[in-house]
């Protein structure tokens, strides 16, 4: 660790292979937490590159649950956070809306950070289970198409480091690499982030972690979810090939909203939102799920356009088929606390 604190000093990138081989040290508890600190400030202060994101995020998979089963074709549609927005689950409503679009989701996700409600804080409310193990994950991503991961539960060898960010109180890489981590084996992603100078090189992660398609994006008004206030940002990335385009709501026949029209509350008030949307209430917060989930139906290559893609997750709701995951996930849910009970 002692050579590469150095190296970074001095305002020297890390290979990938360095940075996986740094954060090994780390997990293998050889580290002490003023060392992982001083590690953290030093690539903020140098800024991170591409290849030191990719091997972090390669080093935490290696050390977080392991999921066995490839599953083909999955997809996961987890945010950043950080946006400051206060909005309601956007990602979490959308999970459900491109599972009933026929695509296989592993949603990775955590407790509120920077909002009043995390994806966990909602699901919990609606009677979800944050802890399934591997096997039984694997199990309900097959049987209902959609499964949620709990951070905290898949990658219980953090606590070390989630104990130097707290005590750090500054913005680290860790804010913006949660989506990248998660365990399942993912070809697809959907991944909304809260920095707009960032949307390069998390595309240039995603094609390194060979994704056969993925998206980053950022909202207007800085969301990290696509946004019907303006024009969003994002980085498309096909089989390694990166391309960057802009998106505004006409163009995919959705309507503008200011981003205050989609604000959410706590968990109760945000499951009351997701419920809501499933079930087909017009307004914003389903315009706002229908782009986003339209998003999420082209990543996954079940839509030959954005456009298409949004008329599917409209087709989605409207058929009931979204809401069914849902119900159907809490019913799992019910029966593994039975089991575990």
């Amino acid at each position: 660790m002692k050579n590469y604190l150095e190296m970074l000093i001095e305002g020297k990138s890390l290979q990938e292979q360095e940075m996986e081989e740094a954060v090994q040290g780390i997990f293998a508890q050889e580290v002490s937490d003023s060392e992982i600190a001083s590690f953290l400030t030093g690539l903020k202060s140098k800024g991170e590159t591409a290849e030191e994101v990719s091997g972090l995020v390669k080093a935490i998979r290696k050390h977080a649950l392991n999921f066995p089963k490839r599953i083909p074709d999955v997809l996961d549609n987890c945010g950043t956070g950080g946006d400051g927005s206060k909005s309601f689950n956007i990602s979490t409503t959308s999970a459900f809306v491109i599972a009933g679009a026929g695509i296989t989701v592993a949603k990775h996700g955590n407790r509120s950070v920077s909002s009043k409600t995390g994806s966990a804080d909602v699901l919990e409310e609606l009677g979800i289970s944050l802890d399934f193990s591997p096997e039984e994950t694997e199990e309900v991503l097959e049987q209902n198409g959609i499964a949620f991961l709990y951070a905290p539960h898949v990658h219980p060898k953090l606590k070390q480091i989630m104990k130097v960010r707290r005590d750090l109180k500054i913005p680290t890489i860790f804010n913006l690499i949660g989506p990248l981590t998660n365990p399942v084996q993912l070809d697809y992603q959907l991944l909304g982030i809260y920095r707009r100078d960032m949307l390069d090189k998390f595309a240039q992660v995603l094609a390194n972690l060979n994704r056969k398609r993925a998206i980053v994006v950022n909202g207007a008004g800085g969301m990290d979810e696509a946004s019907l206030a303006g024009e969003n940002e994002m980085v498309i990335v096909t089989e390694g090939e990166i391309k960057r385009i802009k998106l505004l709501p006409e163009e995919v026949n959705l309507p503008v909203y200011d981003n205050d029209s989609i604000r959410g509350g706590d968990a109760r008030d945000n499951a009351d939102i997701l419920l809501h949307v499933l079930k087909g209430k017009k307004g914003a917060y389903r315009d706002t799920v229908l782009m986003n989930a339209g998003l999420g139906i082209y990543t996954a290559g079940k839509a030959e356009s954005i456009l298409q893609g949004v008329e599917l997750a409209a087709e989605s709701i409207d058929s009931g088929r979204a809401l069914s995951k849902l119900e159907n996930l809490i019913s799992l849910s019910k029966q593994n606390k039975k089991a575990v009970g």
